[in-house]
């Protein structure tokens, strides 16, 4: 190990280097002016994802049930996917032209695993990596250059960032949160108990049973049910929300309304296209400071084990 002095001037010499990269830090800056938080590069990697487990087809939730060809396919689809979102320009070279920059786009399920062509020597790559399993992205800018590379054994001749030189990536997002695969990651008994049921609406009946209080995914609710009128069987008339109203528990969707209700409970409010149920009942002495929502002409808190179901009271208006 270096010493603390060395180690520090080396780091030093490299934040320099970076900043020094016109290229690098005007693309930097434009990514950033476009998803300053990065929940649009977070949703298109879900999306992504979800697109390849085709769940309302297949019923699958899991990356490891996918087969080798669509995992392959899976850097071609986050390429895609995230040109169309953000509408860069086709490269002359490189997959992408941003703020005029030539820019190529490598995806890994495996972080470190970006295999990245020799005609991209010299040029900027945009390094990507999810994990549905550690529900984990990163992104990142790279300036590709021949002795920070492992050279490539493959027959395309592809190469790899050696471990030692990922710290020459500048991170645009580091570690931040993909929107959980909230199949994947319930207990398994959960999943087991859900799935074993005949019919698509009491399949989702029970997945806003046992996953309260946790973010479902429109992906998910299409996983479940595997009918094409699914978003019908969540809602009122007849579906989710009519059918668990009896036992107290309420169905939050992505409309303002809805994520007042949840936030007032404590709750974390739906993001676009997501739901969160919770069993609520009537506010009384034994609930203490439990945070409270004023529905129907009523105070209601989020349900305690000692609480008896009671039937759950209107949302207000879907309207936005």
């Amino acid at each position: 190990m270096l010493p603390i002095d060395i180690q520090a001037a080396q780091n030093v010499a490299l934040t320099e280097y970076l900043e020094c990269d016109t290229e690098l830090q005007a693309v930097h800056t434009e990514l950033m002016h476009l998803d300053a938080s990065g929940q649009r590069f977070a949703a298109v990697l879900r999306d992504t994802i979800d697109q390849l487990l085709n769940g309302e087809i297949t019923g699958r939730y899991d990356w490891a049930t996918l087969y080798k060809t669509e995992r392959t396919h899976a850097g071609t689809l986050v390429e895609i996917n995230l040109q169309r979102e953000f509408k860069f320009a086709d490269g002359d070279v490189m997959d992408y032209r941003i703020a005029g920059i030539e820019v190529d786009c490598k995806y890994s399920q495996s972080f470190g695993g970006w295999m990245i062509p020799p005609e991209a020597k010299g040029h900027l790559c945009l390094l990507v990596w999810a994990s549905d399993y550690d529900s984990l992205w990163s992104a990142g800018l790279f300036r590709v250059r021949e002795e920070w590379l492992n050279q490539g054994s493959n027959r395309d001749a592809k190469l790899t960032v050696k471990a030692r030189h990922r710290d020459k990536i500048q991170w645009l997002w580091r570690n931040a949160e993909l929107p959980e695969n909230t199949l994947l990651h319930m207990e398994p008994a959960d999943r087991e108990a859900i799935f074993a049921l005949p019919s698509g609406q009491q399949r989702l009946n029970e997945l806003f049973r046992r996953a309260q209080k946790r973010r479902i995914s429109r992906n998910v609710v299409r996983t479940v049910a595997q009918q094409k009128d699914y978003m019908k069987r969540v809602r009122g008339n007849g579906g989710a929300r009519t059918a668990l109203r009896a036992d107290g528990i309420l169905i939050m969707g992505d409309y303002d309304s809805h994520r007042t209700v949840a936030r007032q409970l404590g709750l974390v409010p739906p993001r676009e296209g997501e739901f969160v149920s919770v069993r609520v009942a009537k506010r009384a002495p034994h609930h203490l400071e439990a945070p409270y929502v004023a529905l129907d002409g009523e105070q209601w808190v989020i349900a305690t084990p000692e609480d008896l179901p009671q039937t759950a009271p209107p949302l207000p208006s879907t309207a936005k």
